[in-house]
Order: structure tokens, then sequence, then C-alpha cells
């Protein structure tokens, strides 16, 4: 069985560094601050996605390092507000967009999603989360609260993972869970949750190709730069990240394990 190992802290608070960054780069070829699956082809389709534009104010649930808020504030134009658990992911995104003179903008704020969201009714235009619905134990809550502080005809983009596809064992379980706390989400969960929080569904989209993909040029990038990886991260994080990679890359590329894109529209 895999222990647990530590992902995020060692991403954000070691973000600004060299070696980070050069990881991201060789992972998704842009450096947009990822931590996820999502390719730089699909981070471009987002603000289509959600019709953002000029007046739009956006949500997104688990910004991560805040690099790609601040890219998309940036791109079109928009009022961006984001939360995050991860305590070194608020420090590094708020000092990014302090860097960038975007804090008029773009604002961060540390918050557990897996509570009531602590905003009004009705605020937000657009709301996003790219992969992380998979670590909050009440998704149809949440759902309900995306619901509530949608606009009418808001949309929602959220992608999920973790959808099994096929015979998953204990020993992977262990492995690709050992990073947090999962949700793993049967086939058809997610459109029903959507449909009973009030969405409608606009589009659907298998992107576990792409994360197969992901995943290896990520354990592959990292591998490159064990030994200095390894001065930081301490051998039982790196050794551990690099099989949850690996074990993230086998379920994907045989399709045991699912990520699929949702696009829905408050109704």
């Amino acid at each position: 069985m895999s222990g647990n190992v530590d992902l995020y802290d060692h991403a954000y608070a070691n973000y600004q560094e060299d070696l980070y960054r050069e990881i991201r780069v060789e992972t998704y070829g842009f450096d947009l601050g990822q931590t996820s699956w999502v390719t730089t082809e699909e981070s471009n389709q987002i603000p289509r996605l959600l019709n953002l534009g000029t007046d739009s104010h956006v949500l997104e649930i688990g910004f991560g390092s805040g690099r790609y808020a601040l890219h998309i504030a940036k791109e079109t134009g928009c009022r961006v507000m984001g939360v995050d658990i991860n305590f070194h992911g608020v420090q590094s995104a708020v000092k990014l967009a302090r860097q960038g003179n975007l804090q008029s903008r773009v604002e961060f704020t540390q918050h557990d999603a897996s509570e009531p969201l602590p905003f009004d009714d009705g605020r937000f235009d657009a709301v996003f989360s790219n992969d992380a619905l998979c670590h909050i134990k009440e998704r149809a809550s949440l759902l309900r609260d995306v619901h509530r502080v949608l606009r009418p005809g808001g949309r929602l983009l959220f992608s999920d993972a973790l959808v099994i596809g096929g015979f998953i064992t204990n020993e992977e379980i262990a492995t690709r869970s050992s990073i947090g706390f999962y949700v793993f989400t049967a086939p058809g969960v997610n459109e029903e949750l959507l449909a009973n929080s009030g969405f409608r569904m606009i589009q659907a989209m298998d992107t576990t190709g792409n994360a197969a993909e992901i995943a290896k040029r990520w354990h592959d990038a990292r591998e490159s730069r064990s030994v200095e990886l390894t001065a930081i991260e301490g051998a039982l994080d790196y050794e551990g990240l690099q099989r949850f990679l690996s074990c993230a890359h086998k379920l994907t590329s045989e399709r045991r394990l699912l990520r699929w894109v949702y696009v829905s529209v408050k109704s």
C-alpha cells in the first residue's frame, strides 16, 4: 500500500523556483502554474466555453497557484474571484496578482469548498474548477451552492479525472489517492448531480487520453531532475509522487480511470 505523499505544498511553496517552472513547461508546453490534467489547448478553450468577456465576473474553485486565473483575466478582461484551501497556493497567487498589477480584477481567498461558498446569490456569470471537485466529499451540496451563486443563465465548467471506467485494485486506488482525499465517481453520477442541482448540460467531453499524456510527461520531466527534486522534497515524497504519476498514467492509458469535462448552464 502507498503512504500519503505531498504534491501541492511542494508545488506551490516552490512555485517560482526555476526547477518547477521547467517541469511545468516540459509537461504542458506553456507555464500556467498547472498541477492538474488540463492541457494547454483545453485551458485555451475554457474562456470560450464559459462565454467570458470584459463584463464577466468569474469564480474559480481550486485555483492552485492562481496563474491561470490571472491569465484569463488578462486575456478576456474579466474579473476573477478564486478560492482554494491550500495556504501556500493562496500566498503564491496573491503575490502573482500584485506582481502583475491585477489586484483590482483578481482576488484570491483561502476557503474550504466543502463548506458553503461565502458569496451572495447570483454574484457570478460563470464558475469553473479544474480537477478540484474530486477532493470535495459533498459534491451535491457544492453544486447546489454553485447554482446559488450563479446568475440565471450562468455557466459552470468542471472536470472529474476519477470516473471509474474498469477494474481497479485496492493498491491502485491507494496509490492514486496518495496525495490527498479523493472521491471516485461512477459513470453517469456527475450528469445526475448536475441535473438535480438545477443545471442543464451543454457539453460533456472525454479527455482521458489527454490526462494520460500529461501524467506521462509530468512523470518523465520530474524523473530527469530526480537529484534536484529529491534534495527539495525528500526521497519519500519524490518516490511517492513518481509512483502516483505512473499509476495515473497507467489507469488512464488503459481507460480504467476516465477524465471528463462537463459544461452546463443554470436553468
